[in-house]
């Protein structure tokens, strides 16, 4: 059954192809460098030490080294390139990493006094740590083949007082396997309940082929790595746009049902206002007076103009609402309309006024007089 995609979102990027070699056809030594060193000069002393050690030149070896920034000693390992057959070399063209089994177990934690015995019907592999982050040597015991169990735990055991003091033995019994790394050239292994994590530039080190091939290989596993990403961001982009549409299709339902709701309310809603607009029209009849008597009285020419003989006369009077009273009126003296505005706007109870269907004919103005009073600005009339 295939993984589900989200756990192929969680996996990360694919794990690196590393070709593991027999640890029994490497020699290695711990070789003294300067804890300032660079990674550069690391790499010179190592090269400089194999040549002393090894009775082939360095051309003909697949060697590789591991060191920690900051460590006063760097792990060196070599094998004669003719130890491995065409059949081995045509397999690491398809792996990022070719290096022994043993570099597999190196990122561990490896506190003083730790060794790491690695299991294979070959025989046992021990690292061991003495001081310090780099291990201080690492042994092979090989094992014949048909050996019994007594015979190969008798092995294990004199490989590991051959190791050197042990405080803690840590026993690795299945091959250590690739696991998705945090970066894109970080190593990761699994090796029973161990766990080793090789950053980037310690484990091209440990690479044993030549630099030119790494090089190579290190293009093709960034591409890899742009793939796997730019897989993710489009299956990333693909649900952001399936929960965009489908934050668009409940938003639709539910201004659907909103919309429905408030259309069967409408009636009630509307019901309600005329309701209270009546209740307000009652309240304002029972508890206040319209007061048209007192309204006409104060609207007066005779009032607003005392000293004046004015023409001005009303025709009927009309106290539409509280506080205003429309009056139809007509005078012969059309130039008399604009000054009685003025003295009705003068007027303190009144609040303004409005002259509206202003019309003549034979001599006689007719127009329509507004006049708003301010609240509470008239009194009832007393008997």
């Amino acid at each position: 059954m295939s993984a589900s995609p989200l756990e192929f979102l969680k996996a990360g990027p694919p794990p690196a192809r590393v070709a593991l070699l027999p640890d029994g056809v490497f020699f290695s030594r711990a070789i003294p460098v300067s804890g300032a060193a660079t990674r550069a000069e690391v790499l010179s002393q190592v090269e400089i030490a194999l040549e002393a050690l090894s009775p082939f030149p360095l051309a003909q070896l697949y060697f590789g080294y591991f060191w920690k920034e900051g460590a006063e000693s760097a792990l060196a390992y070599a094998a004669y390139r003719r130890r491995f057959t065409t059949e081995q070399l045509e397999q690491w063209a398809s792996a990022e990493f070719v290096l022994p089994a043993f570099a597999s177990v190196l990122g561990s934690d490896g506190a003083p006094g730790t060794t790491v015995v690695l299991s294979t019907p070959e025989g046992f592999t021990a690292v061991h740590w003495k001081t310090g982050p780099v291990p201080s040597s690492v042994l092979h015991q090989p094992v014949a083949q048909g050996a019994t169990d007594a015979e190969r735990a008798e092995a294990r055991e004199r490989l590991i007082r051959s190791s050197g003091e042990s405080l803690r033995t840590v026993d690795i019994d299945a091959a250590p396997v690739p696991k998705s790394g945090i970066g894109d050239r970080d190593l990761d292994f699994e090796a029973g309940s161990l766990r080793s994590h090789l950053p980037a530039q310690v484990a091209e080190a440990l690479d044993v082929r030549d630099k030119g091939d790494l090089e190579a290989l290190a293009r093709s596993r960034q591409r890899d790595v742009i793939l796997w990403r730019t897989t993710i961001g489009a299956v990333a982009a693909c649900l952001l746009f399936l929960v965009g549409e489908l934050s668009l299709v409940g938003f639709g339902l539910w201004q659907k049902t909103r919309l429905a709701r408030v259309a069967a309310q409408k009636p009630t809603v509307a019901r309600i206002m005329d309701e209270q607009e009546l209740a307000g029209r009652i309240d304002e009849l029972s508890t206040k007076r319209l007061l048209p008597l007192e309204m006409i009285s104060a609207a007066s020419p005779a009032v607003v103009l005392p000293k004046t003989q004015t023409a001005i006369q009303f025709l009927r009077a009309n106290a539409g609402s509280l506080g205003t009273l429309q009056i139809e009126a007509q005078t012969t003296n059309a130039g008399e309309i604009a000054g009685y505005k003025t003295g009705l706007e003068q007027t303190p109870s009144v609040d303004h006024v409005e002259i509206k269907d202003q019309r003549a004919r034979d001599n006689v103005v007719t127009f329509t007089l507004i006049v708003t009073f301010k609240p509470g600005a008239l009194s009832p009339a007393t008997s």
